[in-house]
């Protein structure tokens, strides 16, 4: 698979997840257009932009924020060939009717609203390229309802329906959307709060990384509007 001359953007590109997936794309040819929450971040995760690799720090909470990723995207570039919507978040909680309303905005804000704002911002530039593709991170444990995850599971599940949504919309104008379905990434964050699991068990970054570059590639542009299940042996 070759990215050679493709624009890929990244959310939540300096996340254990962004940053394997990033290495992934710019190891296959692509020029990537690296998006977190904070400059300085970027800058120490991946160095300065450069001619392949464009930092920019924005907040796609908000709508603004998306757009200007997706400007600066353009205006080094000029196109748009995939997004991969990385960006998320995670909280366990209390039970549903136990849920602060803060903690259902915060995760419907940053797993959901973040995908919604970039495919607003970017689904008009592959309309007028006609092709497009589009990746973005759901979970597998919001295939059903888990007790104290509420919140997570409800703005995961949504994904995957907006994910189903925007493919039957946007297929027939060449635009691929799909959605990957992790279940727990290998990460030091996770190996610190659940020091007793096995790791090896778990979904390797790069493994997670290579499903996604396989979805936005050329070879996947049969695929619409699936949610492929990535579990490792869990």
């Amino acid at each position: 698979m070759t990215f050679k001359n493709k624009v890929v953007l990244i959310t939540g590109a300096r996340g254990n997840l962004g940053q394997a997936v990033a290495t992934a794309f710019a190891d296959a040819g692509g020029r990537l257009a690296l998006v977190g929450l904070h400059q300085e971040a970027l800058e120490r995760s991946f160095g300065p932009s450069n001619a392949n690799r464009l930092l920019v720090a924005a907040d796609l909470t908000t709508q603004a924020g998306a757009r200007t990723a997706v400007e600066k995207t353009m205006a080094q570039w000029g196109r748009v060939d995939v997004l991969c919507n990385l960006a998320g978040g995670f909280r366990m909680g209390p039970a549903v009717h136990e849920t602060p309303v803060g903690d259902w905005d915060f995760l419907f804000a940053v797993n959901l609203r973040t995908a919604v704002h970039m495919m607003e911002a970017t689904v008009p530039t592959m309309l007028a390229q006609q092709r497009g593709s589009i990746v973005n991170v759901g979970a597998h444990a919001a295939m059903r309802g888990v007790a104290g995850m509420g919140a997570y599971t409800a703005s995961k599940s949504a994904l995957a329906r907006v994910t189903e949504a925007a493919s039957a919309e946007l297929k027939e104008r060449g635009i691929n959307v799909n959605c990957v379905l992790p279940t727990i990434i290998d990460t030091a964050e996770n190996r610190a709060a659940m020091p007793d699991a096995d790791p090896a068990r778990w979904v390797a970054p790069g493994d997670l990384a290579a499903a996604i570059v396989f979805l936005a590639s050329e070879q996947a542009r049969a695929i619409h509007g699936a949610s492929l299940p990535v579990t490792g042996l869990s």
